[in-house]
């Protein structure tokens, strides 16, 4: 050989190694500043809410902030194309990113200084912007890590960077935040967070920017054969409305439950909210863009209200109104080309995958705390250190199932266990009759008390093992099921939309999960709401079915085309 050849370090030498470098620093930065508020305003916040007896049926409503990271897809092409003025001398993406860490740390001050007793609509106004900052910062973040990866830098190596900064947010916002309060008041917990916050904006001022490129799909409604700019505005329009009106409901509602009502009248009921418009609501944010999406791959089919030639029209309003398009229609018209009617056994299946586990979430925290009386450092370990480490367990059993026995078998494991779950935590609730002899006849109590602990912490710790594993498989499960259904030619867009569909039955049923909590107690609900899980169920046995008899759309060569 006439030189020496240069070889790269693998495996965890080339992540230990890349974690040197100014992009895989600021990665994990931002991965720290994209965990932190999502920890602090979904989780530990409810803490904070129970520990000052604000009622769950306002706890649940609250928690409709969190559909914020649900809805980021919608306005998502305005923060990918939107010129920021002074901000955006700082970078495409840094701009945005800047902007919304202010917000969060002026949205978290906000809490520090507003007393949730007294002043419940100001407080959740603070929350809402909070949580708006964050998913849009999400956006951003999720934007520069595509753009700045390269061959030193590949972007599978910043999505794990990335996911050990969030980690590690999520034991700093869950966790340590937890033990803080333990010591001090809640607003001083909340005002170091700021603190932790400010520094992640500085180290955001110094982060690398690339510069904006063309989207492919995009320019794609240009060329001949795609449906005309006036059908293409139309039907935004129908969907931007449904949309709006969803969105619209859902704020009137909790500003009027969260807002002041004059003494002797009832707070507004989430039971009946739900009961009059949330089937509404759903149709508007579900149904109406997929009979939409359906109507276009008709006309376009037939060839009917499509260009006879390249669209060559070139104006700001063009622009917006195609990434509008290519954000909230053509993922899902690709959807309803490829799976036909089968999208909707797909659309039900994400709708209530993650339901039987994601409706109580927002009452965890409370639920150990104030009714099951654990203390804050207690909660901390168990559901945040521990936890955690059972999460990863679970996702990594899920990784291996899939290898072993195939996607629909893991699948419909993952919709299957965590029913169990809701078993186990409802048991949990009634004072642990069926826990205790499982742990009596696994020695775990016997174990408990020789490592300096008692029974009461070991029936946590069992509940928390069985419930994490379980849904950690099924989180797995779920992501592997949706990446495998959406197309490469708007993998990212299509996944955001699709994903965030599991945030929106959950989210709607927090509100009546926190008023039947109120009115029937945990352990009820936690059996009404595993019933809710024999849905999903039975939409993974349909898809199943159905996947075995329709033929598999090959994509070759990366296109998103069909083979």
């Amino acid at each position: 050989m006439s030189g020496t050849a240069v070889t790269r370090p693998k495996g965890w030498r080339l992540f230990v190694a890349a974690l040197g470098t100014r992009k895989s620093a600021s990665m994990l930065a931002f991965g720290f500043s994209s965990g932190l508020p999502n920890a602090l305003l979904i989780g530990t916040l409810t803490a904070w809410l129970g520990e000052v007896k604000i009622t769950m049926a306002t706890i649940g409503v609250l928690s409709w902030i969190g559909l914020t990271y649900a809805f980021k897809f919608l306005w998502s092409p305005l923060v990918d194309r939107l010129h920021l003025p002074v901000l955006g001398k700082l970078g495409r993406r840094k701009s945005w990113i800047v902007l919304c860490q202010a917000l969060m740390i002026v949205a978290l001050l906000g809490l520090v200084v507003t007393d949730p007793v007294a002043q419940i609509g100001t407080f959740a106004l603070f929350a809402f912007f909070g949580s708006l900052g964050s998913a849009t910062q999400d956006v951003a973040i999720d934007g520069w890590r595509i753009d700045v990866a390269d061959e030193d830098a590949p972007v599978e190596l910043l999505s794990a960077v990335n996911q050990l900064g969030y980690r590690v947010a999520s034991i700093v916002g869950g966790a340590i935040a937890l033990y803080m309060a333990a010591r001090m008041p809640w607003p001083t917990v909340y005002l170091v967070m700021a603190g932790v916050m400010v520094a992640m904006l500085l180290i955001a001022l110094v982060a690398p920017d690339t510069q904006r490129a063309p989207s492919e799909a995009v320019q794609a409604l240009a060329e001949p054969g795609e449906i005309e700019p006036r059908t293409r505005a139309i039907a935004l329009l129908v969907v931007a409305a449904s949309w709006l009106w969803a969105i619209g409901s859902l704020v009137s509602f909790m500003i009027s439950m969260l807002g002041d009502t004059p003494p002797g009248t009832p707070k507004p009921s989430p039971a009946d909210f739900l009961k009059y418009h949330g089937p509404a609501i759903v149709f508007a944010t579900v149904l109406v863009p997929i009979g939409i999406a359906a109507l276009l791959n008709w006309l376009k089919g037939h060839g009917r209200n499509v260009q006879t030639e390249r669209d060559t029209t070139l104006s700001p309003a063009r622009s917006v109104a195609n990434h509008l398009y290519g954000a909230l229609i053509a993922p899902l018209a690709d959807l309803a080309a490829r799976l036909g009617w089968g999208v909707l056994i797909v659309i039900g299946l994400i709708l209530t995958y993650a339901l039987c586990y994601n409706v109580w979430g927002s009452f965890a925290y409370p639920f150990y705390l104030d009714f099951m009386h654990y203390s804050k450092d207690e909660v901390a370990f168990a559901s945040k250190v521990f936890g955690i480490i059972m999460s990863i367990l679970g996702v990594s059993l899920g990784g291996y199932l899939f290898t072993r026995i195939g996607r629909f078998p893991t699948v419909l494991i993952g919709a299957i266990l965590p029913i169990f779950g809701n078993f186990v935590y409802a048991d949990l609730a009634d004072g642990s009759p069926h826990i205790d002899p499982v742990m009596h006849f696994l020695h775990l109590d016997t174990l408990a008390v020789s490592l300096g602990s008692d029974e009461r912490m070991a029936r946590l710790l069992l509940t928390i093992c069985y419930e994490n594993i379980s849904t950690g498989l099924a989180l797995a499960a779920f992501v592997a099921f949706l990446s495998g259904i959406v197309s490469k030619k708007f993998a990212a867009v299509q996944y955001a939309v699709l994903s965030s569909l599991t945030f929106l039955i959950g989210s709607l049923g927090k509100g009546l999960a926190g008023e039947m909590i109120d009115k029937l107690g945990y352990a009820t609900v936690f059996r009404y709401v595993a019933a809710v899980g024999l849905l999903a169920i039975l939409f993974v046995l349909l898809e199943w079915w159905r996947a075995t008899r329709v033929p598999t759309v090959v994509e070759a060569g990366n296109t998103g085309e069909p083979a």
